[in-house]
């Protein structure tokens, strides 16, 4: 797991924890819950800034494969990128285009005996 998923996922505990510990001092009379939100703006900071570090240190992530070229977890030879087009299928750029029309406009003997509609 990286440091960063591990910070994230810290983030809620830490701040359950600082609740935990004004909450006892409120308890205690030291520290009233009004003047504890400094608190949490420096622990929201110091996270953030922890969170930074490790994106940083871990360095750039390795790039994806590019259209056409070997998949890397192919298992058998001339396997392609899945992106790619299948070798032996049919290019449908190259496939000539039908007229198909979804609408077809009525002829005028479909309506009837007048031309309201077909209704007599």
């Amino acid at each position: 797991m990286s440091r960063y998923i591990l910070i994230r996922r810290l983030r809620g505990p830490a701040f359950l924890l600082l609740v935990g510990a004004l909450a006892l001092l409120n308890q205690a009379d030291l520290l009233s819950w009004g003047k504890s939100w400094p608190l949490f703006l420096i622990l929201g900071g110091v996270l953030a800034l922890a969170e930074r570090a490790a994106i940083a240190t871990e360095g750039p992530y390795a790039a994806a494969p590019y259209p056409g070229t070997q998949y890397p977890g192919a298992q058998y030879p001339g396997t392609q990128y899945p992106g790619a087009p299948y070798p032996g299928g049919v290019n449908p750029a190259a496939a000539p285009a039908q007229e198909t029309s979804a609408i077809v406009p009525a002829h005028s003997q479909d309506y009837g005996k007048d031309s309201e509609g077909g209704q007599s």
